[in-house]
């Protein structure tokens, strides 16, 4: 009888574990068809004209930022006006240098020191009087008919936050990428049936904007594209993906890169969730349904699947006896190890994906220590072919 409530319960705590990537998305598609969000509005003549401005935040990104200032140009140029702001935190190589010829035709601020993106991007906002701000990252490229999109979505006064549709362009670049691919594809299925059941919840710092009314200072060591998004709804304003809004950008190729920035993010993600969830528990329960099992569970869902492990391990115990067990789990270990070495994609992919797991509860861990990541540092492999994304396709 014991075995069979450890394997119960070991059961629960996979499935919660697992509820961001399945149920979730079938809880939403319900709500669909009983719920369907209005379609965006065509843009209002007589209505006051928008200002745009973009801001971003580079360190080390020599290998970038050039082919991101020619980018942000085109960008400029289709839309017409647009306010382009560069911080710059001290960086170690030649990122400045490489900016100052730009000098005439953006806003550039140089940081002797190391402040971090919170201070960086709070800082660019307080230098521009844009109506709309977009935010972006120094790796990403942006569709030229970005701005022309945003405008006609900040038409609906119901909207405070547009979220883009990202693509990562090296998908057959190893298990890593395929299996960081893989999801980020679910993750913008998932905000967009979000977008269509009222609001999405957080966006991505690769591209997105806001209304100027709707923003406040982000709390330093905080992620400003969660952040600012969740304030945009306790506002009660949408939050929603255009898929027409078009980023791409390189993922990251190597696992070891690719476990630091998951433990980053998580860090950083906590540490919102602890700043913001005494006014987020008093959202609607639709909005915070979606917020504790999509967003937050994501973030300790590997607790979940650990605590899951182990009780279907105790009833395995149980039920095969201890030798048994153990020399399972050896064999077991032994595979994985031998399918790594021989970079085996049937088992790099499974592996890659475990590591996803562990490093966000890792990093949702440090952050209820009181853990901040207030500086960032550019991960080598998501850099290697970023001067070739395309931007347009």
């Amino acid at each position: 009888m014991l075995e069979l409530t450890f394997f119960g319960l070991g059961c629960l705590c996979l499935f919660i574990g697992l509820y961001p990537f399945g149920p979730y998305q079938m809880s939403l598609l319900v709500a669909r068809r009983l719920r369907p969000a209005p379609p965006v509005p065509r843009p209002d003549p007589e209505a006051p004209a928008e200002t745009f401005a973009v801001c971003l935040c580079a360190y080390n990104e020599e290998q970038t930022i050039e082919a991101k200032i020619a980018d942000l140009l085109q960008l400029r140029e289709a839309a017409g006006e647009l306010e382009i702001l560069v911080y710059v935190d001290a960086a170690a190589d030649r990122t400045a240098a490489l900016l100052e010829p730009h000098r005439d035709r953006i806003r550039l601020v140089v940081s002797p020191e190391r402040r971090g993106k919170t201070h960086g991007m709070n800082l660019l906002v307080g230098m521009t009087g844009a109506s709309i701000l977009i935010f972006t990252d120094a790796n990403v490229r942006i569709a030229p008919d970005a701005v022309a999109v945003l405008r006609r979505h900040f038409a609906d006064p119901t909207i405070g936050c547009v979220c883009s549709h990202l693509t990562y362009v090296n998908d057959d670049a190893g298990a890593t990428a395929a299996v960081g691919s893989a999801y980020w594809r679910l993750n913008e299925w998932t905000r967009g049936l979000e977008t269509e059941t009222g609001s999405a919840i957080g966006g991505d710092g690769s591209l997105f904007a806001m209304r100027r009314s709707l923003h406040e200072p982000v709390p330093k060591g905080l992620f400003d594209d969660l952040y600012l998004p969740l304030v945009v709804l306790l506002n009660g304003r949408r939050v929603v993906r255009a898929p027409e809004l078009r980023a791409f950008e390189w993922h990251t190729t190597d696992a070891a890169d690719e476990f630091k920035r998951k433990i980053r993010i998580a860090c950083e993600c906590m540490a919102v969730h602890s700043i913001l969830w005494p006014k987020l528990r008093d959202l609607d329960p639709w909005h915070l349904y979606k917020y504790v099992m999509y967003r937050l569970m994501r973030w300790i869902g590997g607790w979940f699947m650990a605590a899951g492990a182990m009780l279907l391990a105790g009833a395995a115990i149980l039920i095969l006896g201890p030798m048994a067990t153990i020399v399972a789990a050896i064999l077991a270990a032994a595979c994985l190890a031998l399918g790594l070495r021989l970079r085996i994609g049937l088992v790099e992919q499974p592996w890659n994906m475990l590591l996803a797991f562990a490093g966000n509860a890792i990093g949702a861990w440090r952050a209820l220590r009181g853990e901040r990541a207030v500086t960032w540092n550019v991960a080598a492999s998501a850099r290697s072919g970023a001067g070739d994304v395309p931007s347009t396709n």
